[in-house]
């Protein structure tokens, strides 16, 4: 019992180390954003709803309502820090109609999360139905960042190029999964096997992809685009 405890802790460090790399993977984009001094055409979107998938794998992960998923914990609450920071970016270097929108979505965020968190502890009394409650809107947000690349896989196939599909993420993501697969299956954890494997299948097919239309991409004038990322538990 012991050993396999041991085993999934190192597992949890490693899916540690995987998603604190997809964290980090826009930061080529916001280095552009600072060298213009304007956010240009990104989006924060992606950013925005990052921030709530964090913050609820965060609550998911706690005592309250879990047991024994404190690396669940670490790696969305340094996850969050990082979302915020990249929002914080957007906001500096946005004008005051896209302001507006960032504290708007941010104000929603904030009370929808808080309405959560009170709703479960107020009326789910045992840990089973708060985890059941709270994994299946982890499992609807976390399908929704791993499938956050479909539109660039969409554009791979039609162009027949994976120019602006980076080699790296899609293997962090297939990886991310995998790991936090695995993780989950050492004591069976349901809500963190289904959008995991997801991920990682999502993964496997973006790298899929790069194999098959790597030979036809044309790299003359590469801008890469950094702001395909994904995402956590």
């Amino acid at each position: 019992m012991a050993n396999t405890q041991l085993l999934r802790t190192i597992v949890g460090i490693i899916g540690n180390i995987i998603s604190f790399c997809l964290f980090l993977s826009p930061v080529p984009t916001f280095v552009k954003i600072y060298k213009a001094k304007s956010v240009q055409q990104f989006k924060p979107d992606i950013y925005l709803a990052t921030i709530v998938n964090c913050l609820m794998w965060v609550f998911y992960g706690t005592p309250l309502v879990t047991k024994n998923n404190v690396l669940v914990v670490t790696t969305n609450a340094v996850g969050f820090v990082i979302e915020m920071t990249y929002v914080a970016i957007f906001f500096i270097y946005s004008n005051r109609n896209k302001r507006r929108k960032i504290l708007f979505v941010l104000l929603i965020e904030a009370i929808y999360c808080v309405v959560l968190v009170f709703c479960v502890l107020h009326f789910a009394h045992t840990l089973k139905q708060r985890a059941m409650v709270v994994g299946i809107i982890c499992i609807i947000f976390n399908i929704l960042m791993y499938f956050s690349p479909l539109t660039i896989m969409r554009l791979v196939i039609k162009t027949k190029s994976v120019k602006y599909m980076p080699f790296l993420i899609s293997l962090a993501n297939f990886a991310n999964g995998l790991v936090w697969v695995i993780y989950a299956l050492f004591r069976f954890d349901i809500n963190l096997v289904i959008p995991n494997g997801l991920g990682a299948l999502s993964g496997l097919v973006q790298l899929v992809l790069y194999g098959i239309y790597y030979r036809t991409t044309d790299w003359g004038n590469e801008n890469s685009n950094s702001e395909v990322s994904m995402n956590n538990v």
